[in-house]
Order: structure tokens, then sequence, then C-alpha cells
């Protein structure tokens, strides 16, 4: 892994940390975060699959650590993210990795949230409950996500510009 994409993690880890404080939004039983899903999608752009799951597992971990988060954050942002950076992969087009977000987040991270909820958190409910809000929230990052990516450069965007582009190596 280079210093580039160590950086750009760390920045977005900090990002996601910092603003799970400031900026959300309670729908129904859930606190919708639209940042995390933001960086779910630039993450999952920027640096793929594998390092968008690590950016928002570390992004919970802190929030939960700092009493800002819960343990919903895990499922949620870490499957958004993982199918987000696959969608993106598969198919080198941005909106791939927004819809992947919430559809990973949206729907499948929030039936996966319902056990973590039921069995961790001793909430009572729905297997569904969690669905509208994980999936207002996540929509509303997506959308966000994919505006900040549309407005930067389309070389910053390419699929696997990391390993491609090498810096000149000083003698």
């Amino acid at each position: 892994m280079k210093a580039r994409e160590l950086t750009l993690m760390a920045l977005l880890v900090a990002l996601g940390t910092a603003t799970a404080r400031f900026v959300w939004f309670s729908v129904g039983v859930a606190k919708a975060t639209p940042v995390q899903h933001a960086i779910n999608v630039l993450a999952a752009v920027l640096l793929g699959p594998e390092r968008a799951v690590a950016v928002a597992f570390l992004i919970g971990l802190l929030r939960n650590l700092l009493g800002v988060g819960s343990l919903l954050a895990f499922p949620g942002g870490m499957v958004g993210a993982f199918l987000a950076g696959l969608l993106y992969r598969l198919t080198g087009r941005t909106w791939t990795a927004a819809a992947g977000e919430l559809i990973g987040t949206g729907l499948l991270g929030a039936l996966l949230a319902y056990p973590v909820a039921k069995y961790f958190l001793g909430a009572s409910g729905a297997a569904f409950m969690f669905v509208f809000p994980f999936a207002l929230s996540s929509a509303v990052g997506a959308a966000l996500g994919l505006a900040v990516i549309s407005a930067l450069p389309a070389y910053l965007r390419q699929p696997g510009r990391n390993q491609a582009h090498q810096e000149p190596r000083q003698s």
C-alpha cells in the first residue's frame, strides 16, 4: 500500500468520524449519518472495495469508541462500502458505486443490522425495521458522494489508477 493511499484512507476516516457528531438526523429508530455513505462512495471509487471496507470499519470503530455511533454502523457501512467498490470495479462507472452503496447499506446492511440490534442491543421489532432509515440515509449520502466524485478530474476516477500511475523514483 502506498503512502498516498494510506493518507487518503486516513483523511476519509477522520472526516467520517468528525462529521458523525455534527451531521446526522433521526429516522425512526436509526441515526442517519449521510456523510458516512458519501465517504463509502468516495472510498469505493478511489481506493477499491477492500480499502473502502477498511475505511468504513475504522469509522465505525472510532465512532463507537467515542460514543457517537452504535454497533449498527458496522453491518451498514461495511456492506455498502464493499458492494459500492465491487460494482465500480466491475463497471468503471461512478453511478454504480452509488447504487452499490444504496443497495449494500439500504437493504443488505439494514437486514444484517437486525440481528445485531436484537442480540447485542436488546432491540425488538421487525426484521425490516432498519430498511427505510438505512435506505434514506444511504440515498442522501450516495447522491452526495456521487456529486463529489463527479466534480473530480476524470483521471482520478480511473479504475486501477493507483497501480498504473507510478511516480518516478529518485536515485
